[in-house]
């Protein structure tokens, strides 16, 4: 059964806000550590019902994978992992009271259906993620889709399926094919990652009978202001993923600055201009804007809170923070550990020890990033890599590498009994569902 507030009055009560893959994983082994032992209660705060690993967003958009069939109820979850579950959006901190203040929540059509809550806490945890920086470009909010969120993804890919369907129906008054152009500005591990999956879809639409959008009429723009794609990577890295590109036919434009999204083009310095009806913002995150000095907290210039080696908020020892939200620069470091879903990962394991000496009233534990290196998925055809910094690594194994990243996810939230099962069931559907998500 899941815990209930007014059981634990007189207990140490840790909240945590962003149900992501490192808010999740850590109320998850703290649930069943602290909340499962009575040491403790854990609480988790998410704005959305259910949770969707972040790294399959790109395979969402394209339409490759359902994320109805991987995505994962949080009060279900919570119920089997000994902690509760608040449905909420973070509206600010009350630190002297140590109370979390929720929005009003509102029911999809702008009915308040609870007002404003106080949530209080003796430890808080924000885990709130990143959103997209499209630093304030024209036209970009207006003309293009972010891939922040499951909603999101779930818009481009119905937009994209609706631009095949809508040709389709147009054939039988003209029959002569027609063109698509895609365009994504950002050639970091979204964009690339998506560019590859987008590709793969094509091929997809037509084997399915969507052919009067051929392949070779399908144009996939990257674009890129650094002298590379995937410019945090090893050099190598960056090579061999932009030659796969270019062999499937993407056109990848590095160097280039994007200057204005217009509705139907994209205007670049230079007065280029690429001609685009899709187009996806992939390029520079930031923390989401309501953190930008939240509560007093220190914050940097990408709204991320400033935070020690302990993980604690540098203004206040009772809030964490972790993950893209959060900003920490090693002793002796020109620069913060990067915002990448391993140091996440390595954050949630760290503090899920910490928070369990501070409920002891024992020291903390510091956080000491360990690089093992980063894998990027190009579609079905090819994953490239490199481990340990120089180790570089492509082809079957590192695919199997690949998909073992959201196998490790899933075993950490379910265990290796109920994983294995997933795996299985994941098999078994793919031979009886549609490879692309067609509806």
């Amino acid at each position: 059964m899941p815990n209930q507030p007014h059981q634990h009055s007189n207990m140490h009560h840790i909240v945590i806000v962003g149900g992501g893959a490192g808010g999740l994983e850590l109320a998850t082994r703290l649930g069943n550590s602290l909340g499962k032992s009575g040491q403790a209660r854990i609480t988790l705060v998410d704005a959305n019902l259910t949770h969707i690993w972040k790294p399959l967003l790109h395979e969402v958009a394209a339409g490759t994978i359902n994320s109805y069939q991987d995505e994962l109820n949080y009060f279900a979850h919570a119920s089997k992992n000994h902690f509760d579950f608040h449905l909420g959006k973070m509206q600010d901190i009350n630190r002297d009271q140590k109370k979390l203040i929720l929005a009003p929540l509102t029911n999809g059509i702008g009915d308040v259906i609870a007002e404003q809550r106080e949530l209080p806490y003796d430890t808080l945890v924000l885990a709130i993620g990143s959103t997209s920086n499209d630093f304030n470009t024209s036209g970009a909010a207006e003309h293009c889709i972010f891939l922040d969120s499951r909603g999101q993804a779930d818009r481009f890919q119905r937009e994209f399926l609706n631009l095949y369907l809508q040709a389709q129906a147009r054939s039988l008054n003209d029959p002569s094919p027609q063109p698509l152009n895609i365009a994504i500005i950002g050639a970091g591990a979204t964009g690339v990652e998506l560019a590859a999956e987008l590709h793969h879809a094509a091929h997809e639409f037509h084997r399915y009978g969507l052919n009067q959008i051929r392949p070779d009429d399908v144009t996939i723009t990257l674009i890129e202001a650094a002298d590379r794609v995937l410019p945090a990577l090893p050099p190598a890295v960056s090579a061999r993923a932009e030659q796969q590109l270019k062999d499937f036919g993407i056109q990848v434009l590095t160097g280039r600055k994007v200057t204005a999204i217009h509705a139907d083009h994209i205007a670049c310095d230079g007065d280029v201009q690429i001609p685009a009806s899709l187009k996806v913002w992939s390029a520079g995150i930031k923390a989401p804007d309501f953190l930008k000095d939240v509560a007093g907290l220190e914050t940097n210039r990408i709204n991320q809170l400033v935070v020690g080696s302990t993980l604690q908020t540098s203004r206040d020892p009772n809030i964490f923070a972790f993950g893209d939200c959060a900003s920490y620069t090693p002793a002796g470091a020109e620069r913060a550990v990067p915002p990448r879903a391993q140091v996440a990962n390595q954050q949630a394991i760290l503090l899920a020890k910490s928070l369990k000496a501070r409920v002891k009233g024992e020291n903390l534990s510091t956080f000491e990033f360990s690089d093992k290196g980063s894998l990027i998925s190009l579609s079905q055809q090819n994953t490239v890599g490199s481990l340990m910094g120089n180790i570089y690594v492509q082809g079957f194994m590192a695919r199997m590498m690949y998909v073992s990243l959201y196998r490790m996810h899933q075993m950490v939230l379910h265990g290796m009994t109920k994983t294995t099962l997933l795996m299985m069931k994941d098999w078994l559907s793919r031979g009886s569902s549609p490879t692309l998500k067609l509806h």
